[in-house]
């Protein structure tokens, strides 16, 4: 086998979630990882190119999809048998704070001189109580762009020399937190690239194909993205990496953006070797108009037969859609407008009216989009038990307006578990009207350890409880669940199912309640065990079907002769400068 350098490491979100009696809920329905949340960041991906080009040996590890895919699996025995330079785990995803520490501790345990490093969102947040808690880490690389701080540090690891002079780093040095001033922040995306080919062959290269598969049905539904930026102009209240909360916490005043002609190549590459979907993650429109027509401009010099996904912040002018249309005939839109009311979606942070949105969804249905998801949320700014109620009644007008073709997908999900840490409203609860009830890494890490997902949450509103907010989630879901069924959008015997999956959850949940309610110590614990959630229920979304969620793909959904030639025949990556 290779000698690898650094070894990435995607952690479950709660590392023993196989022994655990745990009601995870409807926190991740929305998305097509399970309530673990196996998809390790698309960063893994640049930062393997980036430093393999550098002359590094890089491994990605999928630890949260091998324990998912064996129940068995025995991770101590993993991490025993690999010695690499360096482990490098993500903390992006608060969520993951559970599992991460879980995994550096057990690195530790076998490789106590080995270096650990954690990056991400959520790391840069807590640099400093990682470091100064947690002995089984070693270095945080603060920062959205970790590449080039990344690549300094295993220099220094393997060559030796003074960590004091890399960019973004937090570290140890004789028992002192040491924080190097947070100065690399690029002002683009074109010296990175995330090259699907890259990936290929380190899945030949190490014979690992789960390692680096990114959630459980990827193989029936191989869904890929690209990325317009780092970065964001809005200033949503609950995100953490809103345009305010990247102003304070790394100092990024505006995005890099990955340039349109670069992102193009990206999607033409992604298409030579898969027939799936292709998720552009960033509106397109956020840069400029210039921006979105030199990408389309670029497109229409290839046929894009594949199904092209854009996401909107807001409604867009008119016009946009039909040069989307006449570039990629498969296109299909995700918006969301969070809230039917207009007060609320304000106050969110979406400042459009329900004019603009239907006067759009009427365009996308009229250029032939072959489907518009609408996301929804549960535990905003001003909202209350019953307004989450009228949201599934608005989704019924939206449906008899404009889901006659089967094209329109309304979804509800919570905010949960966790309100982002450096968000506007983690910053500032009580402006928002928030009452925050974990604020350190080590009380996320613990509220990890109840039994429900309403344990988890970190916040309750002023015009919702943690109570509320769970049951108004569960019966939102149902109505909207019961709209889908009565307009045709899912089957008939499926949404029976759902209605089933939602009463079993709720039931649960009260069951739960009584438990934590009545029981202590022992008593409680055996309780619970009793109510036990197999491995595979976490699979199984609850207040929707993971299906509802997929874009068309092609029988063939991969190009296996273009693959191989990919892996044989490795291309420079797709960047306009060397690093």
């Amino acid at each position: 086998m290779t000698k690898v350098d650094l070894v990435l490491l995607h952690p479950p979100a709660i590392y023993d979630f196989r022994k655990r009696p745990i009601k995870l809920g409807p926190i991740s329905d929305v998305i097509p990882s399970t309530p673990i949340f196996e998809m390790y960041p698309v960063g893994f991906a640049s930062i393997s190119e980036y430093l393999e080009r550098n002359g590094f040996r890089v491994r990605i590890i999928n630890i949260a999809m091998k324990m998912l895919k064996k129940e068995g699996y025995d991770v101590e025995k993993l991490i025993s048998s690999l010695y690499p330079r360096a482990f490098g785990i993500d903390l992006h995803w608060m969520p993951h704070c559970h599992g991460t520490l879980a995994l550096a501790g057990i690195i530790k345990k076998y490789h106590p001189e080995t270096p650990v490093i954690l990056g991400g969102f959520s790391a840069t947040y807590y640099h400093e109580e990682i470091i100064r808690e947690y002995p089984q880490v070693d270095y945080v690389i603060r920062g959205d762009s970790a590449e080039e701080p990344l690549l300094q540090l295993m220099r220094i690891i393997r060559d030796g020399g003074d960590p004091s002079e890399i960019p973004n780093l937090t570290w140890r040095e004789g028992g002192e937190v040491m924080v190097n001033p947070l100065i690399y922040l690029p002002h683009d995306l074109n010296g990175v690239a995330i090259d699907y080919g890259h990936i290929m062959r380190q899945v030949a290269r190490y014979r690992d194909l789960t390692g680096y598969t990114p959630f459980t049905n990827w193989f029936l539904y191989p869904l890929t993205a690209v990325f317009t930026c780092r970065g964001c102009t809005y200033n949503c209240k609950t995100c953490g990496a809103s345009n305010w909360a990247l102003r304070r916490m790394e100092g990024r005043r505006r995005p890099a953006y990955r340039d349109p002609v670069l992102l193009a190549k990206d999607i033409i590459n992604v298409q030579r070797h898969l027939n799936a979907p292709i998720f552009i993650i960033g509106d397109i429109l956020q840069p400029g108009d210039d921006y979105a027509e030199t990408l389309l401009r670029e497109l229409r010099r290839t046929k894009i037969k594949n199904h092209i996904v854009y996401e909107f912040f807001r409604p867009p002018k008119e016009g946009i859609l039909e040069e989307i249309a006449r570039t990629t005939p498969n296109f299909n839109i995700q918006i969301s407008p969070e809230s039917h009311d207009e007060d609320i979606r304000r106050a969110f942070g979406r400042p459009y009216s329900n004019k603009e949105l239907e006067d759009f969804l009427h365009e996308a249905v009229k250029k032939g989009a072959k489907r518009i998801d609408l996301f929804f949320m549960v535990g905003l700014p001003k909202q209350s038990y019953n307004s989450v109620l009228e949201t599934a009644a608005y989704c019924r007008h939206l449906l008899e307006s404009y889901g006659h073709n089967k094209t329109v997908f309304p979804f509800i999900s919570p905010l949960a578990p966790f309100l982002d840490p450096g968000s506007m409203v983690f910053e500032e609860p009580n402006r928002f009207g928030y009452r925050l009830l974990f604020r350190t890494l080590e009380e996320h890490r613990r509220a990890l350890e109840k039994p429900s997902w309403k344990y988890f949450l970190n916040y309750e509103t002023q015009w919702m409880t943690r109570d509320e907010i769970v049951y108004s989630t569960y019966e939102g879901g149902r109505r909207l669940n019961a709209l889908k069924g009565e307009f045709g959008i899912i089957k008939p015997e499926l949404a029976a199912s759902i209605e089933e999956r939602i009463g079993r959850a709720v039931e649960m949940m009260r069951s739960i309640d009584t438990i934590m309610e009545t029981m202590t110590g022992e008593e409680r614990e055996e309780a619970l065990r009793r109510l036990g959630v197999h491995v595979r229920e976490m699979e199984r979304a609850i207040v929707c079907d993971k299906r509802e969620l997929e874009w068309p793909t092609q029988f063939f959904r991969m190009n296996f002769i273009k693959i191989l030639f990919t892996i044989l025949f490795p291309h420079r990556p797709n960047i306009l400068r060397a690093p």
